[in-house]
């Protein structure tokens, strides 16, 4: 998929990299990092841990609006988890956390729609994005779904009140505007785009995309990058533990961290949003931790560990 702006994506001809290799998680994750991510994980943010991303990104899976070139399998163990108790007690009771599912299953099929030039305050963008898959087929967004499923019943369970931006119940999008109006509009203590990457073969592991300060048109992120920051890093650390992945090795400098000033989902946002890259779809030892049903629960608990720990934190 070309990094547009399914609330996650960056120019296309801006994220073509150098031929990549394997590298190793020994290299790819420094003793220093891992022993700070890890130590995060337990406990609270480094502030000072920086987001920046000095290396160029990749080229994602898929153009805006291009059909699949075939349909798309249902993931290896997928299953339908069932929903949470929802019962208003619980360490999160009276908390709101808004979920976006990435992208639409049906977004391929209407190019027209989904190709509509909608305006982030930073200029202008897609309205949506068709997504990326893995080489066998399975959609990105039947995985980000299925993530968000597993993320509400866990938030649920903790009395969390819970709201899916879409739940394929769209027949495209919603456009990236009306993603992150879903979390204004519901006050959300807490909203995350869940996504995985379309990069090249050899590029692994997680990253979480922070708003930069962006102030223009209808994009003012100013009080919201701070409470964002906390956020992802607390998703970071915890996603890390719970799955045992190693963050990006090809954005974030080793932090598992990126700020993006060219995102709608981010930029008009008014509440504390992310984004998590769970891997790479394209890579084939990526593409089996996310066609795993056991993994894609793993990855769940690290996102509903972070938001709990930053709500916990307020």
């Amino acid at each position: 998929m070309l990094y547009d702006d399914d609330d996650d994506h960056r120019p296309a001809l801006s994220r073509r990299l150098r031929t990549p290799g394997v590298i190793t998680v020994a290299a790819l994750v420094p003793a220093c990092l891992a022993g700070w991510l890890i130590w995060h994980a337990m406990g609270g943010p480094d502030d000072s841990v920086s987001a920046k991303n000095p290396a160029p990104a990749a080229t994602r899976g898929s153009t805006p609006g291009a059909a699949p070139t075939h349909t798309p399998p249902a993931a290896t163990g997928d299953d339908k988890p069932g929903r949470g108790e929802a019962s208003g007690r619980g360490p999160l009771a009276g908390k709101v956390v808004v979920i976006d599912p990435g992208h639409n299953p049906n977004n391929y099929r209407h190019p027209t729609e989904i190709n509509r030039r909608v305006n982030i305050g930073k200029g202008t963008t897609e309205c949506d994005t068709t997504g990326t898959s893995t080489n066998n087929g399975y959609a990105e967004a039947r995985f980000t779904l299925d993530v968000s499923h597993r993320l509400r019943s866990l938030l649920e369970k903790q009395g969390a009140k819970v709201e899916l931006t879409q739940n394929d119940d769209h027949s495209f999008g919603p456009c990236v505007t009306e993603r992150a109006a879903a979390g204004n509009k519901a006050k959300a203590d807490a909203a995350v785009s869940v996504h995985a990457d379309g990069s090249s073969v050899g590029h692994r592991g997680f990253h979480v995309i922070l708003p930069a300060l962006v102030k223009a048109g209808a994009a003012d992120t100013s009080d919201i990058v701070g409470p964002s920051r906390d956020l992802g890093t607390r998703i970071a650390g915890k996603f890390l533990r719970d799955t045992g992945t190693a963050p990006s090795n090809y954005i974030g400098g080793g932090t598992g961290l990126d700020t993006r000033s060219d995102l709608g989902g981010l930029n008009l946002s008014t509440v504390p949003k992310v984004f998590i890259e769970c891997g790479n779809m394209r890579d084939p030892k990526d593409a089996a931790l996310l066609t795993s049903a056991g993994w894609r629960q793993k990855a769940a608990q690290g996102i509903a560990d972070g938001i709990s720990g930053f709500l916990h934190a307020e």
